[in-house]
């Protein structure tokens, strides 16, 4: 997401990197550069004129402090226009009602993953100590009441459905179900329109008339750029709804949707799903999207999830033995495990600054954690504590049990041993009260087959 609008706009800060002042020549050279980036990330062309007028008039009215260069007074003022036209601040999930329970109803086109946010959703909502349930009122599409009944499944969510294919029906007796068994915040999935479908759309307003929901969110596939906008604009002028799910970021999504709809529409977007997991669910931070496109990363996002989903009392038990270089094969396969629960590798990656140029998008495509399991639950927990006695029986042992090669374990057991050479001069260093930063700790080839 965003890689190559990010890429086009750092090279136009570079051109600027040089210059003493900022005047009208080296502006203008900016903006044609910064107006083709925006456009060829698909952002919508009124949007994209908008955008770069203000910042044109915004940088020229300023005067560039001393401390401060030219192209890191653009970069700020790019930064805050691409807050600004992405909603300028979070707009929280309103469940606020005097009656239970609280209603979500979800709307989106067939295809862009409108079924799987509904148990993203309520499982985020679980986790915050809320008590859902899914109704599923998709009574149209073949397969969508089961394919809830799993997801409502994987996330430990009930599910309600009727056998009739009465969306109305299923919505009405599923609010009736909710308030009978004490449940907070009911999320209503609808039915996927192929298209702006006549029927369906009235069909959607009674179910809005009727359900009153706290919430009505629009879910749309970032994939399909600008057309995601104009959908966004022919729902919103029927339905109106409450704001925006952007969905599939973590694929080749040029960012163009993200960038145009809350301008189009004037509705925020609240959030983003990065990746095909149930816990793949992020809230949207415009000021946090916009340093993640400008290269500056995420830290808070990055510390948040961390929070959310590391068990600290593991992480202190692998920090100290760190201290006391006694780090494993067991602690390395158990960190595996927490950071898999992180999310994508990709979306973390650009979360910290400068870390998504330092490891390029290809290398992380080819990251496979599966054969480093394989092969690391295949050893005994001799072998695992102490890699040294592993031999060549063990080693062809461990390669069939693990259906890999024996090349493959010998790789792994060498990168570990040169992971491990490292965290321990990293880990002398730290104690002798140097800080420093290993530069080339060979964890991408360890990860790649």
């Amino acid at each position: 997401m965003f890689d190559n609008l990010s890429d086009r706009l750092e090279a136009t800060f570079r051109k600027l990197a040089g210059q003493a002042t900022i005047n009208e020549v080296n502006i203008g050279i900016a903006m044609r550069d910064i107006k083709r980036a925006l456009l060829g990330a698909d952002v919508n062309y009124k949007v994209t004129k908008k955008f770069v007028e203000d910042v044109r008039e915004k940088a020229l009215g300023q005067d560039v402090v001393k401390s401060v260069s030219p192209a890191q007074m653009i970069v700020k003022i790019v930064s805050d226009e691409l807050t600004e036209i992405m909603g300028g601040e979070n707009k929280p999930l309103n469940l606020t009602t005097k009656k239970l329970p609280a209603v979500v109803m979800v709307a989106g086109l067939q295809g862009s993953g409108k079924t799987t946010f509904c148990a993203k959703l309520a499982r985020r909502l679980k986790k915050s100590g809320k008590h859902p349930m899914l109704v599923a009122a998709d009574v149209y599409r073949p397969a969508a009441v089961e394919q809830l009944k799993t997801l409502g499944g994987q996330v430990d969510v009930p599910v309600f459905s009727v056998e009739e294919q009465d969306a109305l029906k299923a919505a009405r007796e599923g609010l009736e179900e909710a308030r009978a068994k004490g449940i907070d915040v009911v999320i209503v999935d609808t039915a996927g329109r192929l298209q702006i479908d006549e029927r369906m759309m009235d069909e959607a307003e009674t179910l809005k008339e009727m359900l009153k929901p706290e919430e009505l969110l629009f879910v749309v596939d970032a994939m399909i750029g600008q057309e995601a906008v104009n959908t966004a604009k022919a729902f919103n002028d029927r339905l109106d709804f409450d704001g925006v799910v952007l969905t599939k970021l973590d694929g080749d999504a040029r960012g163009g949707a993200a960038l145009s709809i809350k301008h189009v529409v004037d509705k925020p977007i609240k959030f983003m799903s990065v990746g095909e997991k149930v816990d793949d669910l992020d809230v949207f931070y415009p000021d946090r999207m916009a340093q993640r496109i400008l290269g500056m990363g995420d830290i808070v996002s990055f510390v948040e999830k961390a929070q959310e989903t590391l068990d600290i009392e593991k992480t202190r038990k692998m920090q100290s033995r760190l201290l006391k270089n006694e780090f494993d094969l067991e602690d390395f396969f158990d960190q595996l495990q927490q950071l898999k629960k992180m999310g994508s590798i990709q979306g973390l990656v650009e979360m910290v600054p400068g870390l998504n140029k330092m490891i390029p998008k290809k290398d992380l495509d080819d990251l496979d954690f599966k054969p480093i399991e394989a092969i690391i639950s295949s050893m005994t927990r001799e072998e695992k504590a102490a890699p040294e006695i592993i031999n060549g029986s063990r080693r062809q042992r461990i390669a069939r049990g693990s259906g890999t090669s024996v090349q493959d374990v010998n790789m792994l057991l060498k990168q570990f041993k040169e992971m491990k050479k490292m965290m321990s001069s990293v880990t002398k260093m730290t104690k002798s009260g140097r800080k420093i930063l290993p530069q080339n700790l060979p964890l991408d080839k360890l990860l790649k087959r």
